[in-house]
């Protein structure tokens, strides 16, 4: 079923949350994913490139079972960018990890990282972490980020056959 608007729920509770500009980000439970997840598709559309370990799909399914966190940011009824996270749980510490982030006007919403940082800290999270392109880097620095290291990776499928 193809919803075409956001349920009032959701605009309820997304409504709710304030901080900082006319910008709102908010934390989406599973059970409002399937209110607002025909407005976040076209974002995570660019996640679907040769590198691609998640689909859509798959995305959708992680997000109902609270594996991982939808986060969306909206200004007045539009979803302006979304972010995807998961904890990771290693030997000697437990992580935030950003595994997505799309969307435009980002400096009208990454203001609200905090709220997060608040979110990894109530879930007994040590640090954040961020799988992304080495842009992230450079925008993340001013936010008190640091590289700590880089994954490299090699595609096999060729000597697949």
């Amino acid at each position: 079923m193809k919803q075409t608007a956001i349920s009032e729920r959701a605009k309820e509770e997304i409504s709710s949350i304030r901080v900082g500009t006319m910008c709102k980000v908010v934390l989406v439970t599973p059970e409002h994913i399937p209110m607002i997840w025909d407005h976040v598709v076209p974002l995570l559309e660019p996640s679907q490139n040769e590198q691609r370990e998640l689909s859509v799909d798959d995305f959708l399914e992680y997000l109902m079972t609270g594996d991982m966190h939808l986060w969306v940011a909206m200004e007045k009824e539009e979803v302006i960018a979304c972010m995807i996270s998961q904890f990771a749980t290693y030997p000697q510490k437990k992580v935030l990890r950003i595994i997505f982030i799309s969307g435009e006007g980002m400096d009208r919403w990454i203001q609200n990282f905090p709220m997060v940082e608040d979110f990894a800290l109530m879930n007994g999270c040590t640090f954040l972490e961020v799988w992304g392109r080495k842009a992230w880097v450079k925008i993340l620095k001013d936010w008190d980020w640091e590289c700590r290291y880089h994954i490299i990776t090699k595609d096999l499928t060729a000597r697949m056959h």
